[in-house]
């Protein structure tokens, strides 16, 4: 058999979080699942990929309901020492004119490809917070996050002596990984256009976000005092994705393919972006899953043996509801048609769409003809989404028996 390691270009895959396992808190939705599936998937198919990502210290928030019914945010201090393996390798990146110390940490303890993590909680570093929480409140700490993620990613890979011919950028939060390639070749003497045009054919992206505003952008005069141009001018910036500086625009212009994550979402993004010129192409790739993680051993059991699916499907079923009994005090029927809704809680998402018609969907739930089991978080500052969650809590409380909201939305739940 040939050795994959020696016919596959070697990958860098980069990625602000990564769902590996509940025991990671690094992660916030399906972004990191994604990119968790993944690095498990190159694991056992044995593909030439190491990941880059930060070690977040209190990782994404635990959002708990009050009294009010309401979603809260509360944070802890996670220690991963005793999964991670210490590199012994620092890089250091500047940022806002100082330079900023990045430890370098391993974790494959989840039957995943090397997956390398930044770190600035480090004694003496007057920075530490930069790691602290996933996705910072502000622009300049979002701005931070991803020069150390970007920035340092690269640094980092050059440090370990990992060699790579394809930089995978998962989301556009990795595009200074891009202004590092491209630093690089300026440094070596190429011009501006010509290290844009060398480093494109090193990077492919994959979008996921299908709304506009939902892409992250930043005014260039903030990327100038945040020293994330890495010695490119403001014009130069401005060439690359506009003012205010649209980071999937940068992607999609410095990269040579991108992907979209589902063909309706190809067609939605190339819709979005057409009139982006210069941007690479958007093909379609429809996410899939990592078996092992996400389908339980006696469904596929079955169905590799070609057996019945009612009886591990229905066990599946005793045992969420179980879950649910534990976790609600709602006790579900077992014979009756369970749906169940847990995404990040997100406008775009319409976790709540089903209640938009009560008169519809009303005798359904109070004759306990259907239930259903919602879960979701909130962005912190997503005042919309916490709307939406506290509105399926309110659903919960008006159908008792039918709806139930489960809390702090994570791995355990999904599974």
């Amino acid at each position: 058999m040939t050795d994959k390691k020696n016919t596959l270009p070697r990958v860098a895959y980069f990625c602000m979080e990564y769902g590996l396992d509940n025991r990671f808190k690094a992660y916030a939705g399906g972004l990191g699942i994604l990119a968790g599936d993944y690095m498990k998937g190159a694991r056992e198919y044995s593909y030439p990929i190491v990941g880059i990502g930060i070690k977040w210290k209190q990782g994404y928030t635990d959002q708990v309901i009050g009294k009010d019914g309401k979603p809260y945010d509360t944070y802890h201090n996670y220690n991963y020492d005793d999964l991670m393996e210490d590199t012994g390798v620092s890089v250091n990146v500047e940022i806002r004119g100082r330079n900023v110390q990045c430890k370098v940490w391993k974790l494959d303890a989840f039957d995943n490809a090397p997956l390398y993590l930044l770190d600035t909680d480090v004694p003496g570093n007057e920075d530490a917070w930069i790691t602290g929480q996933l996705y910072g409140w502000f622009g300049e700490e979002r701005i931070a996050q991803e020069l150390v993620l970007g920035v340092g990613g690269v640094r980092a890979l050059r440090s370990l002596g990992i060699d790579v011919d394809v930089y995978h950028f998962n989301e556009g939060h990795a595009l200074f990984a891009g202004f590092e390639l491209m630093r690089e070749k300026m440094e070596d003497g190429m011009t501006f256009d010509e290290a844009w045009a060398a480093s494109r054919e090193q990077i492919v992206f994959t979008t996921h976000t299908p709304v506009i505003q939902g892409n992250e952008s930043h005014p260039v005069d903030r990327l100038m005092y945040m020293g994330a141009n890495l010695g490119m001018k403001p014009s130069q910036l401005r060439r690359l994705a506009g003012d205010p500086f649209n980071m999937t625009v940068g992607a999609l212009r410095l990269s040579r393919k991108s992907n979209a994550v589902a063909k309706l979402h190809g067609k939605t993004a190339n819709k979005m972006w057409k009139h982006i010129h210069g941007r690479s192409e958007i093909v379609a790739i429809t996410n899939g899953i990592h078996l092992g993680t996400w389908v339980d051993s006696a469904m596929t059991e079955a169905a590799e043996q070609g057996k019945d699916l009612w009886a591990p499907h229905q066990e599946n079923k005793r045992a969420l509801i179980q879950f649910i009994k534990e976790k609600n005090g709602v006790e579900f029927d077992e014979n009756k048609l369970l749906i169940g809704f847990a995404r990040r809680s997100v406008p775009y998402k319409r976790s709540d769409l089903i209640f938009s018609r009560p008169e519809v969907i009303a005798p359904y739930l109070e004759e306990g003809r259907i239930q259903i089991a919602f879960s979701g978080r909130a962005h912190p500052l997503d005042d919309q989404g916490k709307e939406i969650a506290a509105n399926l809590v309110a659903m919960s409380k008006r159908y008792p028996k039918a709806v139930a909201f489960l809390e702090n939305y994570d791995m355990e739940i999904g599974a």
